[in-house]
């Protein structure tokens, strides 16, 4: 029944590959996308939903923090939280490698 089909599609069409389907337009365009990987991959510990205020989709439209994050998701990239807490030398690291190398099981 596949090959029915796809032989159909390539007499009808002249090509196997899918057909536009419809859905829910794209908020953002591929220059927008661009411009949001640019943005995070300069201040990496930029928030989404702080990148989401800064810029606005298609038509001014409010853009979400969850387009955000799959825009830069589909760029392989994930939203990031900068480390709150006492920034270490590399005397404290060695000290706490030794401590637990002798708390080992």
């Amino acid at each position: 029944m596949t090959i029915f089909r796809l032989r159909q599609r390539l007499h009808e069409t002249d090509t196997v590959s899918d057909r536009p389907r419809c859905g829910r337009p794209r908020c953002t365009t591929q220059r927008q996308d661009r411009n949001h990987v640019r943005n995070h991959m300069n201040n990496r510990f930029l928030s989404a939903s702080a990148s989401s205020r800064q810029t606005r989709g298609r038509n001014n439209q409010r853009m979400g923090a969850n387009t955000v994050r799959r825009c830069l998701s589909t760029s392989g990239l994930r939203a990031r939280r900068p480390y709150i807490g006492p920034t270490l030398t590399q005397r404290h690291g060695h000290q706490r490698t030794l401590w637990a190398q002798e708390h080992a099981a």
